[in-house]
């Protein structure tokens, strides 16, 4: 077989009997492996899989896939993406890592961890298998950080795109807009606004600087956020913009810098306590 002569999967072959008792490492049927039900990824790129199948006869599969045994097979728990490609490369077997036991909330949490730290989860699947954590199992937004690697706050604003209209979701989902443009759109109430503000982002190829300005004009002209009648904001240098935009950008943050000419005031907004000791390293560093 084509499989059983190419890369880690041989040699494993050749050290471990495929009878090898469910713990450690093993060659296994790929048939014999059912999808885990926990598996946060949706979307599954054909071209990616296309090519991760082309390295795979090549060189084999590199790095085993984690299962766990269930009766008289295994269920996943991490590697969705090399058991499909290793199908599409032809193999009927593939090296794995066997667990011996795991709930599914070890489940969820491995493969969530495994898709996350290789950037494979697109920001609403990594969203939705956040919040099955903290809904399905109780976890705060700080537990789930620490079992992922990302801060409390990170955490809190990725579930918070779960909050966006079923259109902009996917746009996003789509890539049409990014992250930082969603993420902008949550400041507006109003969906049918934030709707044709995703849009003309998607359209007119609109920076994610763009839309914080357009979120903010909207929530500045709404009758609760009107300011008391004064002098209007004196118009700022293009440098001055310029420099409000790397700030941001150095920053991940939203900054407005307002300028009267000589002085000025730097506002840099952050969304919890974690966000601001972030943003405080960044500024001392």
């Amino acid at each position: 077989m084509a499989g059983r002569k190419s890369g880690l999967g041989r040699g494993l072959e050749a050290l471990i009997p495929v009878d090898h008792p469910a713990a450690g490492y093993a060659v296994v049927q790929l048939d014999s492996i059912d999808p885990n039900p926990q598996q946060p990824r949706v979307h599954f790129d054909e071209a990616e899989l296309e090519s991760l199948a082309a390295s795979i006869k090549s060189v084999g599969v590199l790095q085993p896939v984690v299962v766990r045994p269930s009766g008289d097979s295994y269920t996943l728990v991490a590697g969705e993406r090399r058991c499909r490609a290793a199908r599409l490369a032809g193999l009927t077997e593939i090296p794995a890592v066997i667990r011996e036991s795991s709930d599914d909330e070890s489940s969820l949490t491995e493969a969530l961890i495994e898709n996350v730290q290789r950037e494979g989860l697109s920001p609403l699947e990594e969203a939705a298998a956040y919040e099955q954590l903290v809904a399905k199992y109780s976890m705060t937004h700080e537990a789930v950080g620490q079992a992922v690697g990302k801060s409390k706050s990170s955490v809190s604003n990725t579930i918070r795109l779960l909050q966006l209209p079923a259109e902009i979701q996917g746009m996003l989902n789509d890539g049409r807009i990014a992250m930082g443009h969603a993420r902008a759109l949550l400041g507006l109430d109003d969906s049918a606004y934030a709707l044709h503000i995703a849009q003309r982002a998607a359209e007119d190829g609109w920076s994610v600087r763009q839309v914080e300005d357009a979120v903010r004009v909207r929530s500045e002209a709404s009758p609760a956020s009107t300011p008391r009648p004064g002098r209007p904001r004196t118009p700022r240098p293009a440098a001055i913009i310029e420099l409000e935009e790397r700030l941001a950008e150095h920053l991940a943050a939203t900054v407005d810098i307002a300028y009267a000419g000589k002085a000025g005031k730097v506002t840099v907004k952050f969304a919890d306590i974690d966000d601001l000791e972030r943003i405080y390293k960044l500024l001392m560093t």
